[in-house]
């Protein structure tokens, strides 16, 4: 799971990354020329690719986590093992989770932000804080992208450890089978 995840938030950063430097591109956005709105239509089109593709890691992180805690607790259960490596790996998915629930809101957040500070968009707001909504989709958006990469830092921590925990769950049942002839 390391090594798909590991790539998945590679490109999940990649596109946001792109899509932040695509945003500073955008110089003018009043501007109604040919290239002004290339411009925009990229950073858009990148902003949707990377809201998705990240929302789309952090699903897989918190799928992963369902499924091999389902998995440690019915085989704790069937071998009359510990609980402790279901118990911990249960803590690891409840200290990811509000991290990846704070990503998915900034994200979200930055997305609407995004909208506001687009003059062709209906949505609109004043300023906030003295800060207009361009200045403001801007911040969202570079603690976005920070934010993200801490919170695939913080998922690839729980996932190798999580990992580890179900190798020794392996190593232990293994062990069980071995000792009963069943293997």
């Amino acid at each position: 799971m390391k090594r798909i995840f590991i790539s998945l938030a590679v490109v999940s950063t990649v596109l946001l990354v792109a899509t932040f430097v695509f945003g500073l591109w955008i110089e003018d956005p009043r501007d109604v020329g040919e290239a002004a709105l290339a411009a925009r239509r990229l950073h858009l089109l990148t902003a949707l690719a990377g809201l998705l593709f990240a929302s789309l890691v952090h699903a897989i992180v918190l799928t992963y986590f369902m499924g091999t805690g389902r998995w440690l607790e019915e085989t704790s259960r069937a071998y009359r093992l510990d609980s402790s490596w279901f118990d911990e790996s249960r803590a690891l998915k409840h200290r990811t989770i509000p991290a990846m629930v704070g990503a998915l809101a900034l994200l979200i957040l930055t997305a609407v932000f995004g909208a506001g500070a687009d003059p062709a968009s209906a949505v609109r707001f004043g300023e906030w804080f003295g800060l207009g909504p361009g200045t403001l989709h801007f911040l969202l958006a570079a603690t976005t992208v920070g934010v993200n990469l801490v919170v695939n830092l913080l998922e690839y921590a729980a996932l190798d450890r999580n990992g580890r925990l179900v190798d020794e769950v392996v190593a232990q049942v293994t062990r069980i089978r071995r000792d009963r002839g069943l293997s």
